[in-house]
């Protein structure tokens, strides 16, 4: 086998890691909330090769509450059995179990628990929750902040995990923060010299060691660099200073940058293996084993990686959740059927949004236990129907791919010449190229499957549907963008939306490019289109205004931890910006403005409007069949995806997965899925 050392073990501390995947912790929005969903979730990874599957950041104490985020928490013995859960699905597959243990400092706002959080100085809470500060920590703090790292360790050593970590990373852990010159201002042995500054760290890993080294494995988690120069840590500075420092302590280095949008950086503005320049420097300074990530999905990548010395173990978090079975289907050679991830950061806003994780690629992601989903299995077809699946788009794929791999005869058609609706058309703006990923998986699997069908260029009447012949029809046919502006911010049509030089974004993906001038670019919708065609325009030349009702660029990607990116990419374009701005009315050659704050009216001269308002869904041809389903000409007929209700992608996905998963199933008695409840 070509990647063969991918697959060997590794030595970790007393704990060996069966091979070289490693899922680092990432956050998920189940944590104590629902941990029977997070438990099958973790489990299923396991099963798909990962050798080491950790937990998400996993609070200490309540005076580390990470509310309002849905985290771990391990605060007494009472929280043992829910996490033991998780170490159990995992070990079932033969990995080991890694916990995340953190003490949040300045990133816990304490909402839940009211207790005053603690850090190096009395300092602003991050993250927008309020007015509110830490308390400096006295030495008898740090005390206890050592103590209830160790009482938590021993707990996790208890409920069966194997790795146990420090967390030092993105700027989420007193740890940290005490390494931090910008928030450690003490004069005291734990602040001033970086050696001083290092000392709770340093503490709280040789107690942890103490406490549970024999027969478990201690990680650091370590932000090696915070991509602010000399303001904070740096590969070439303190970054590197402190490996150097700790070298032989932890058994693990996981090493990254800082802070989680640095980390996590949608595929938009950062590649495969993006954060090698940062970290490589490590292992040249211990002979521990080393944790690297940068959203790897090529094995090539990883193999290379290991190779040129700069990792030992691959790490993943948005890969491991596109596909929970990657490292599976390298070992078994099946390159073609890793479903790679895309890099979109939806799965990111189950912890911003505290909801349940989802995916673009996959999903039966956060669906394992409330569904009853599996990535790889899917039930058995329950007779010999043929399906007709109208539309090719995300959720018209999904349904083919999926109705396919049950073992239905599935004939699938599109109107346009090329498959892929949405996605393949965004997948041709700026930076969003590895998207087309999801279509060519799809179609990648629905070639390997003689029982489906695909014809493009093949629009469909209700009279040429009901000619076909097919007893079963699902209609995926997709989303328009309103042409009259009607959408968030408005309930009533634009004065002058009919207007030859107004365009929406199918007008630009058709290839119609505004007339020569200023392009006003009015984005109602508020999540990424808006910025990437924006930045499309600015790069074909266009003077771009972006004007939006919200007080921030794009501002739905502060979720998904690009805004700030969004919205210095565009000023360095030479976009000019207008947010909390709503559109009045166009006439030729100008627009009409009005604040949101101020109700002023402006004039802004411009030679094409671009509307982002809201999709009416193209749920024509479904109203048409309903006739013939209710004379009984048809068995069953369903409206999925954006021709049922516009969304995001991953929701589309997920609407043609279920499609498929329910087709012939007996409707479910009660809830359509599992819920978590607290048993009074």
């Amino acid at each position: 086998m070509s990647f063969e050392r991918l697959f060997e073990p590794v030595q970790i501390g007393p704990v060996v890691a069966p091979n070289r995947f490693y899922q680092v912790a990432h956050c998920n929005g189940l944590g104590y909330r629902m941990p029977r969903a997070l438990a099958a979730m973790r489990g299923v990874k396991a099963e798909g090769g990962w050798g080491v599957v950790c937990t998400e950041e996993v609070e200490i104490h309540p005076s580390s509450d990470l509310s309002p985020y849905i985290e771990g928490r391990l605060w007494d013995d009472e929280d043992i059995p829910a996490l033991a859960l998780m170490a159990e699905a995992v070990h079932r597959h033969g990995a080991l179990a890694g916990i995340e243990l953190t003490y949040g400092g300045l990133n816990a706002s304490n909402l839940t628990s009211r207790l005053p959080p603690l850090g190096p100085r009395s300092a602003t809470i991050f993250g927008g929750y309020g007015p509110m500060q830490t308390r400096r920590a006295d030495k008898q703090d740090l005390r206890d902040v050592r103590r209830w790292q160790v009482e938590a360790a021993r707990r996790a050593k208890q409920a069966g995990f194997d790795i146990i970590y420090v967390y030092a990373g993105h700027g989420m852990s007193l740890a940290m923060q005490f390494l931090q010159r910008r928030l450690n201002d003490r004069r005291d042995e734990y602040g001033g010299s970086l050696e001083n500054r290092t000392r709770l760290l340093r503490e709280m890993l040789e107690d942890t060691l103490a406490a549970v080294g024999d027969t478990c494995a201690v990680a650091l988690r370590l932000a090696v660099d915070e991509l602010l120069g000399p303001d904070g840590l740096t590969h070439q500075g303190e970054g590197h200073d402190i490996v150097a420092m700790l070298a032989e302590l932890p058994d693990l280095w996981d090493v990254n940058l800082s802070g989680w949008s640095n980390d996590s950086t949608p595929s938009r503005f950062e590649k495969e293996g993006y954060q090698e320049a940062y970290i490589a420097f490590v292992k040249q300074l211990t002979s521990k084993p080393v944790v690297g990530v940068g959203r790897y999905t090529s094995p090539d990548a990883m193999l290379s990686a290991v190779r040129r010395g700069v990792m030992d173990l691959i790490g993943a978090a948005r890969p491991s959740i596109a596909d929970p079975f990657l490292p599976n289907k390298i070992r078994e050679e099946r390159l073609e059927d890793i479903r790679e991830c895309i890099g979109c950061n939806i799965c990111v806003t189950g912890d911003t949004l505290t909801v349940p994780i989802r995916c673009t690629q996959n999903p039966s992601m956060g669906e394992e236990w409330r569904r009853g989903w599996h990535p790889e299995r899917i039930a058995p077809k329950k007779s010999d129907a043929r399906v007709l699946v109208v539309g090719g788009g995300p959720a018209g794929l999904e349904c083919a791919r999926a109705l396919g791999q049950r073992g239905y005869e599935v004939t699938l058609v599109e109107a346009r010449r090329q498959l892929g609706g949405r996605a393949i058309l965004e997948a041709a703006l700026p930076g969003l190229g590895e998207w087309r990923r999801l279509v060519e998986w799809r179609l990648g699997q629905i070639e390997k499957l003689p029982n489906v069908s695909l014809y493009p260029s093949s629009p469909m009447r209700a009279e040429d549907v009901l000619e076909a012949g097919f007893a079963h029809v699902i209609v995926a046919s997709g989303a328009t963008w309103r042409r009259d502006g009607v959408g968030r911010s408005r309930w009533q049509p634009l004065p002058g939306c009919d207007l030859p030089q107004v365009l929406t974004p199918d007008d630009l993906f058709a290839g119609k490019l505004p007339p020569p001038g200023r392009v006003l670019l009015y984005d109602d919708d508020h999540f990424y289109l808006g910025g990437v065609l924006a930045e499309f325009l600015a790069q074909q030349d266009y003077p771009v205004t972006l004007v939006t009702t919200a007080p921030l660029v794009s501002a739905y990607t502060q979720f998904t931890l690009e805004q700030e990116r969004v919205q210095k990419r565009l000023a360095q374009l030479g976009v000019e910006l207008r947010v909390q701005h709503s559109l009045e009315a166009i006439q030729p050659g100008c627009a009409r403005l009005r604040s949101e704050l101020t109700n002023a009216a402006s004039d802004l001269a411009c030679a094409a409007v671009v509307l982002l308002s809201e999709r009416q869904p193209n749920d024509g041809l479904y109203q048409e069949l309903r006739p013939a389903l209710d004379a009984g000409q048809l068995a069953s007929l369903r409206l999925i995806g954006d021709a049922e209700a516009p969304n995001v992608i991953a929701q589309a996905v997920f609407a043609g997965h279920l499609a498929a998963r329910q087709f012939e199933e007996a409707p479910a008695e009660g809830l359509p899925f599992q819920v978590e409840r607290l048993q009074l």
